[in-house]
This record gives C-alpha cells, sequence and structure tokens, in this order.
C-alpha cells in the first residue's frame, strides 16, 4: 500500500536491510540469522517488518528454499547501496584514513575467481587505498617477495609442504573435474589438462597417477583458469582442481570413475614482516574474507 504523499515516507531501518541482503546472498534465514547474530525468529519478524513497510512481498519461501522475488531483487541492489554508503559514511569518522598502495600478488585462479569480489568490498571500506594486483605462478611469486617487489601474496601449496612464512588461508581437496556428461575419464591414455611446472595441483595430480599407475597423455595446458574450464567443458581432458572451483557445468570424478584421489593442498599467505599500515588492512581484509568462505562455503559478492 503506497504511502499518501502529503505523509513523510518511512525510513529503513539499516539492520534490517542487512539481514535481507544476508538471506539474498545464503539462500538461508538460518544461515543469515548466524551471519548477523540474531535467532531465526528474529530475523523472520525483521523481514516481516520490510514487507510490512514496503507492502510487498522481497522473497517467496517454500519447505526447501528461498528466492528472492521481483521487488526483492528491486531492493536487493538499493540495499547494497544503502549499506554501502552508510560504511562509508561511518569509516570516515571511526577508522583511521590510511592512504597508500598495496602490491599484492596472487595465482590465475584466485586472481579470477576471489580477488574481484575482495578488491570490491576492500574499496568500499578504504577508499584512498590503492591495490596494484600482480597475477602469476606461486614459484615466481613467492620469489617476487623474497626480492620485495609485493607486499602481500597468495600462494597455493601442497598439503605437505607449505611455504615458509606463509600463514595458512584455507585447505580443500583437489578432485579431478570433468564435463557433465562427458567421456574424457574414460579414455586411454588419459587425457590430462595441466598447468606449467611448479603448480602444487599438477603435482598432486600426476603424483596420484603415478601411484595408481595410470596412463596418461598431456593433452593441454595452461596456466590460466579460463583456458582450463574450456579444455574441461570441450571433454578434451580432465583436469585437478579445488573442490570449491566446481561449476553447475561440471562433475567431480573419483575411484568409481577410474581416478585416484590426489589429496589436500593449502592456500596460503605472505605479508611482509616490516608490513605499512596499508598493507595490514589489506592483510586483515583477505583474512576475513576466507574466514567466510570457511563458515559458509561461498565467497560473498
Amino acid at each position: 500500500m503506497n504511502a499518501p504523499l502529503n505523509h513523510p515516507l518511512p525510513l529503513l531501518d539499516l539492520d534490517v536491510l542487512r539481514t535481507f541482503v544476508a538471506i539474498a546472498e545464503t539462500g538461508s534465514f538460518t544461515t543469515a540469522a548466524n551471519a548477523v547474530y540474531r535467532t531465526p525468529s528474529a530475523v523472520s519478524m525483521q523481514i516481516k517488518k520490510l514487507e510490512d513497510i514496503l507492502g510487498r512481498s522481497v522473497f517467496s519461501r517454500d519447505a526447501r528454499s528461498v528466492a528472492l522475488t521481483t521487488d526483492g531483487e528491486m531492493l536487493l541492489g538499493y540495499a547494497r547501496r544503502l549499506l554501502a554508503i552508510n560504511r562509508e559514511a561511518v569509516a570516515k569518522f571511526i577508522i583511521p584514513d590510511i592512504v597508500g598502495v598495496v602490491r599484492l600478488g596472487s595465482p590465475d585462479d584466485y586472481g579470477e575467481r576471489v580477488l574481484p569480489h575482495v578488491l570490491k568490498r576492500f574499496a568500499q571500506s578504504h577508499p584512498s587505498i590503492a591495490v596494484d594486483v600482480v597475477i602469476d605462478q606461486s614459484v615466481n611469486l613467492r620469489r617476487r617477495m623474497d626480492d620485495r617487489m609485493l607486499d602481500i601474496t597468495l600462494l597455493t601449496n601442497s598439503y605437505k609442504a607449505s611455504a615458509v612464512g606463509a600463514e595458512v588461508l584455507l585447505t580443500e581437496p583437489i578432485v579431478w573435474a570433468g564435463a557433465k556428461g562427458g567421456c574424457a575419464h574414460m579414455r586411454e591414455p588419459l587425457p590430462v589438462s595441466i598447468w606449467e611446472e611448479g603448480c602444487a595441483w599438477r603435482a598432486g595430480a600426476l603424483e596420484a597417477l603415478g601411484r595408481d599407475g595410470r596412463d596418461y597423455r598431456v593433452a593441454y595446458m595452461s596456466s590460466h583458469t579460463a583456458a582450463q574450464r574450456a579444455a574441461i567443458m570441450a571433454d578434451l581432458a580432465v583436469a585437478p582442481l579445488p573442490k570449491s572451483f566446481l561449476g553447475d557445468d561440471m562433475v567431480e570424478l573419483g575411484p568409481k570413475d577410474g581416478l585416484p584421489a590426489i589429496g589436500n593442498y593449502n592456500l596460503a599467505m605472505v605479508v611482509s614482516p616490516d608490513a605499512s599500515a596499508p598493507v595490514k588492512a589489506v592483510a586483515d581484509h583477505i583474512r576475513a574474507t576466507f574466514e567466510v568462505f570457511r563458515e559458509r562455503g561461498r565467497f560473498l559478492s
């Protein structure tokens, strides 16, 4: 029901909008309740209050899922903008105005999949810090770090051999990825798509194939994630990927498909020992991002 024009429009509560965004991002009232430190019943009351104010339903719900309505999708854009403006305004008063440039290194896979989310959110809270990103292989990034050409770098390492002085952010399985409905894993020798020398995923995959005595050939080689995905989707080869990297158009292959288990890997972070305030701010933000991933199993957009 629209408010009469001679009455002031109601104000939207930022706490309620924060809950609304959390539900939209997680697809769950229960998970969102944990994220905003409220009970599920309190979260439900907040959304009812929001829908009463707007006179529209923002979620469609059934026993198994929660989805945004058309009005909810429209509100989501406004809610994110309002929360971003609030963060920016409050940060001006309670967060020191840190200014500087941070040189950040990342492997290609995380540079493509994770960093855009990390840097987008960081820019909202620290608009005066510029982040220059270098994408390269982990072995080269570690060398750049040792030569003081980087302030922070992310590295992928085998589970058994993390880099000296590195802080482990994430440990997860490496799995064989194949095209959904594909048959590349049935071919002999096995066509494999891998990275160049020095990649932890490559080392683990080839070691597993060697232990299993499975004949293979390198059918596709690239250090770029997009090219690896293209090879998988074209059913040219199977490839070792972190389990969280599998998309809806891929399947995880394993012993039942004739492929050996590979094992785990670590994603680690190395920070300059004489880190400046801007460097520390970026490092803290990266830690928080992966803490959210460990709790929810997904990165926030």
